[in-house]
Parts: C-alpha cells; structure tokens; sequence
C-alpha cells in the first residue's frame, strides 16, 4: 500500500504542476516553436539573399573569388542576426550576446590592425576594379599578371611563373599600372646610330621595316625621329602600336629585323668609345 501511495502522490503532484503552469509551458512551447521557425525560415531567406549578392556580381562579371568571398561574408552576417533573433524569441538576454560578440570583435580589430586595413583595401578593390583577374599589372614594385583577388592580398604570377603575394594594403597605397585595360600599346624603341649616317635613309629604312610588320597597327601612325643627339650616336626613335597581345612578340621580332636591316644597308649601330691620347715627354 506504502507503494501505490508513493505513485498516486507522484502523479498527484505531477498533475498539480501541470495545471498550475499550465499557461507557462503553452507559451514556452509556443516560444520553442518559434524559435525553431525563425531558425529554418530564417535561413532559408539568408540563403536566398546571399545567392542573390552572388548572382548580381557574377552579371557584373566580378571575379569568382570576390563573389565566393561576398556570398559567404553575407551568409554568415545575416545567419548570426537570425540566430541571435532566434536566441531572444526563447527569452535569452541578446544584449549581453551582442556586447560580448562586440567586446570581441574590438579585441580581434585591434589585434589585427594591419589585417583589417588588408580587408579595407580588398573592399576597395571589389568596388573600384582597376584589375581583375588575367590582367597584367605593376603594383607595388612587382609586375606580373593577376592570379587571384583574396580577402586580405593579391596573388600575382610573374613572367618567369613565380607566385608574389602582395598585400591588399600595398595594392591601393601604390601606384598601380595596368597594361590590360586598353586593347591597344605603344612600342617605345631607341635606336642609335653613328653620326657619320645619313639620317634621311637611316628614317627611310627604319620606315621600311615597320611596314614590312603586318601585325603593326596603321591607325594611330607610327612615330619615327630623332630623339637626342648623345655623346657616341645619333638616337632615333621608333614608336610602332600594336595590338595589347601582340606586343612582346613584335618587339622582339621589330629588334631583329631592325639591327639585321641597318646592317644591311651599312648604317653602323655605334658603342660607346673612349679615345685615349698618350704623351711621351722626352727624357732630360
């Protein structure tokens, strides 16, 4: 009998409590619910929005890189203002959360000071683009052409297939040339030639060898003068445009022709000299 009394008493109780909180359990259910809604619906929508960020760069034909970085940065933002909405629909003090989580991202900043102003300028640099991937640019003392754009740096492959990593900082607090932007460069040659050469054939022949190029653009003209009369030869210029893809392979193929062009005519590409004068005195 002491048993089943220990039982019935239990669920006496047990059922006292339920009626009397009755309305505290039906509003901390209706809490968990909602909870759980704003959670699944929540990232549902994040997912959504973040995509859609993703999609409209890629149409502005961002870099993949940029918006794989933009599309999770979005996701996670947006998810940890779900789950803190989330968090507070089940009666947890946010306030503290969000202090916390601020207290530590001040911690984080100044901590990473040189890392942030990276970040910074990586912002810059999505938003302005004077590069993007495949570009060959100058940047920071180092030439190369542009491999990646990440969050805090810049990757670059040299001509000789050497990887740099330059710093986003750097990037934007350089000067940066970027020799991909327009379709079009200008070949900068300096040719010398003895002062003894006649000028007007030395011009006519250089002439010759320019239009002889077929990948050498006719519009604008190509430019051929005297640039400086310099201590062991007359200095012509040759200022040929071309197509941006084509201009190592016509600068080189251009030197050629040119020094085995002048050869042939006997106009003499002159080096430096030095004339030495020797004395003898005669002796006593």
């Amino acid at each position: 009998m002491s048993e089943e009394n220990t039982i019935g008493n239990a669920a006496a109780t047990a059922t006292s409590w339920l009626q009397n909180n009755q309305e505290l359990i039906i509003q901390y259910g209706v809490n968990v619910i909602t909870a759980i809604l704003i959670l699944v619906i929540g990232n549902m929508v994040v997912k959504a929005v973040a995509n859609g960020v993703a999609e409209v760069l890629r149409r502005k034909k961002f870099d993949s890189t940029i918006v794989d970085f933009v599309h999770t940065f979005v996701r996670y933002l947006l998810f940890v203002i779900v789950l803190i909405a989330a968090l507070g629909r089940l009666g947890v003090q946010t306030a503290s959360i969000v202090a916390v989580i601020g207290a530590a991202g001040l911690a984080v900043g100044l901590a990473l000071q040189g890392s942030l102003s990276n970040f910074a300028a990586g912002v810059l640099i999505v938003m302005f683009r004077p590069f993007k991937s495949g570009d060959f640019v100058e940047v920071a003392g180092v030439s190369g052409s542009v491999a990646s754009i990440q969050l805090f740096s810049t990757v670059l492959t040299t001509p000789d297939n050497k990887m740099v990593v330059v710093p986003n900082g750097s990037v934007i607090g350089s000067a940066i040339t970027n020799y991909s932007t327009h379709n079009t460069r200008r070949i900068d040659l300096t040719i010398g030639v003895s002062y003894n050469a006649d000028l007007k054939k030395t011009k006519a022949i250089l002439a010759d060898i320019v239009a002889a190029e077929p990948r050498i653009l006719s519009n604008p003209a190509t430019t051929i003068g005297v640039v400086a009369l310099a201590d062991s030869s007359v200095n012509l210029v040759v200022r040929p445009w071309v197509n941006t893809g084509d201009y190592w392979p016509v600068y080189f193929d251009l030197m050629q022709a040119i020094k085995e062009g002048l050869d042939s005519e006997g106009i003499e590409i002159p080096y430096p000299q030095m004339d030495v004068h020797i004395s003898k005195e005669a002796s006593a």
